[in-house]
Order: C-alpha cells, then sequence, then structure tokens
C-alpha cells in the first residue's frame, strides 16, 4: 500500500494543544463492526466491557527527555543501558564523534556514535540519568501542539499509574482513566493489567518512503511477565488500552496465546495483518500517513476509519495526545 492511502483532511484547529480539566471528561466515538458510529464520552468505556475481559494498560512512565546541551535541544529517545541514550537533534550531522556537550546543572555526555535514523547515541557522565533529566529536562510534548511545556504538563501528560520510567511519549490513551475508573473496570467482572512499552522513535517518526512497506521502524523495550501473560491468556476479550499496548501484546502474541515477553519490539502493523491478541482496542486519534492510523487501519478497517474520523472533524473531536479517543471492534477478516 501506499503512503496517501492513510492520508485524511484534518482543520488545524481540532488538534488539542491542552487536556481538558478532568481526565474522563473527553469524548469517546465508537466505530462498531459494521462502520456504525456512536458519539459517547470516556466514562461510557465501562458500559462496554464484558465479565471475564481483560483490560491491558501500558504503564510506562515519561520521562523530561527534552533538554539543551551547549545550546543544542536534544531529545532523548531510546535507552542502550543506565548511562548511554539515543537521542534526536536538529543538524545532528554536524557533531563528531568524541565531542562533548554540557547540560545547564553542569552534566556532561560524550557523542559516542552518530546515526542517519536514530541520531546521537550519548553517554551521560553521572550517577544517574533520571536524576539529571528531573533537574533541566522538559516533558516531550509532541511538535503539532506548538507551545512550550507548562508546570501543569509534569501531571497531565503523565497516565495515573505510570510506574517504570523510560517513555518519550505518553501512552495517550490511558491518560483519559482516572483510579476511580480503573476500580470500577474490577467491580465489573474484568481485570486489569498493567504491561511496559517504553515508548520511543518508533511510535510517532513519520514516514517518509510512499511505499510503506519501505519503512523501517525503531526497536521499543516492553515486558510482559509470566503471570500477566496466564491472565490475559485467560480472557475472554482483550482490550488493549492504547496502540502501544496493542504493539507489545502483538508482538508477544503466538498462535496458541501470549508468551512472557521482555525484550526489544520494532512490529509494524499494517493493513492484511492478522491480529492474534487484540479483539477491542482504545485510542486516541492520529496523525493522517502515520503509522498508528495505519496500525487502526488495519484493525477497524481502512474505509471505515476514514469514514470515522471524517465523523470525528465533522462533530469537532479533539484530536491528538491531548485530545479525545475512540473505541474500536476488531474487523473480521
Amino acid at each position: 500500500m501506499q503512503l496517501s492511502d492513510f492520508d485524511f483532511e484534518l482543520p488545524p484547529e481540532l488538534i488539542a494543544s491542552h487536556p481538558l480539566a478532568q481526565r474522563d471528561a473527553s469524548r469517546m466515538l465508537v466505530l462498531g463492526r459494521g462502520g456504525a458510529v456512536a458519539d459517547k464520552h470516556v466514562r461510557d468505556f465501562l458500559d462496554y466491557l464484558r465479565d471475564g475481559d481483560v483490560v491491558v494498560f501500558n504503564n510506562s512512565r515519561v520521562i523530561p527527555a527534552r533538554f539543551n546541551a551547549s545550546g543544542h535541544e536534544i531529545t532523548l529517545h531510546t535507552a542502550v543501558d543506565a548511562h548511554v541514550w539515543w537521542g534526536l537533534c536538529k543538524k545532528f550531522n554536524k557533531f563528531n564523534i568524541g565531542d562533548k556537550l554540557t547540560l545547564d546543572d553542569g552534566t556532561e555526555i560524550i557523542v559516542r556514535d552518530i546515526d542517519a535514523d536514530s541520531g546521537l547515541k550519548l553517554e551521560f557522565l553521572c550517577d544517574n540519568v533520571f536524576d539529571v533529566l528531573n533537574r533541566v529536562g522538559k516533558m516531550p510534548l509532541p511538535p503539532y501542539m506548538r507551545r512550550e511545556e507548562e508546570i501543569s504538563d509534569r501531571e497531565r501528560y503523565q497516565t495515573v499509574y505510570a510506574d517504570p520510567m523510560g517513555s518519550m511519549a505518553a501512552p495517550t490513551a490511558g491518560l483519559h482513566f482516572t483510579d476511580e475508573m480503573l476500580q470500577e473496570i474490577e467491580r465489573r467482572g474484568a481485570r486489569v493489567v498493567k504491561i511496559t512499552l517504553h515508548v520511543g522513535a518508533g511510535t510517532w517518526l513519520p514516514v517518509k518512503t510512499e511505499d510503506i512497506s519501505q519503512h523501517k521502524m525503531h526497536s521499543e523495550w516492553g515486558c510482559i511477565t509470566p503471570e500477566q501473560a496466564d491472565i490475559i491468556n485467560s480472557a475472554k476479550r482483550v482490550i488493549a488500552v492504547g496502540t502501544t499496548s496493542m504493539r507489545l501484546l502483538e508482538s508477544a502474541a503466538t498462535d496458541t496465546g501470549i508468551k512472557p515477553f521482555c525484550t526489544t519490539t520494532n512490529i509494524f502493523i499494517t493493513p492484511g495483518y492478522k491480529f492474534r491478541a487484540v479483539d477491542v482496542l482504545l485510542t486516541n486519534f492520529h496523525l493522517p500517513k502515520s503509522t498508528l492510523f495505519m496500525l487502526v487501519s488495519a484493525f477497524a478497517g481502512l474505509d471505515e476509519m476514514k469514514s470515522a474520523y471524517a465523523h470525528a472533524v465533522a462533530e469537532k473531536y479533539r484530536f491528538f495526545s491531548y485530545g479525545d479517543c475512540c473505541l474500536l471492534f476488531k474487523k473480521d477478516n
């Protein structure tokens, strides 16, 4: 398929630059298997649960991954080890291996490698990278928000259940959930499982090839424990909250169920993919021509998704990370 197949018109005023005051106040478009569309709210998600469902969340915590170093703005995206990260930077090809840069708090980093796709491989000369980032870093808000980080983003660009640090972008479908909603899910007979996928460049970098089969996905690290795999395999239905949860579940899927998984994945899901793990997906609205719009089109149908997005535009839904969401059901092949 071609990149142009996944394009659609989006008025810029529908891009949400700030979250709503309440997490669970967002709207939720429900796309049924037959293509029927219903306008609901996130709180209505609970009414779609069935006894025996397992709802899977990505609990990765966003790090303040954007910082200045010797006058250059760098955004970290993938950890190599405790002290070495890959980071994106404009004009990164002007750097040389061995260059030393200084952060605002005096911490030094050394350029260890340069890659056309991944940017700069940086070694931090410090005891704890996360401590440094908490001092000098900013939350890596997507560029389409066209604003700087605000104090409130430290809390709102983070799920209420975020735990292990490691993501350079929020698993945004989870931003709609409150502690009360999580408790209500289990009161209604479903189970909650929190797996971990550290969101990196693979999720959001633009596709630059017209033939989408030529696009190269970056790897991201994820983990599903044996205990979590057992719970997921016992589900009558698996509901993934967010495309990052979906990608990790499908990476761990076999013909006989989910296997424990604790490694990297560069899975690229496009129309024609056979889903083996997920039955229902809750996700935000995604960018035109993005790998995430390709994923939801593979899951619910390209024509159906284009029609649903046209409806969302007409009804003035709020798009992207701080926007509204949609509930999708796997299209029967």
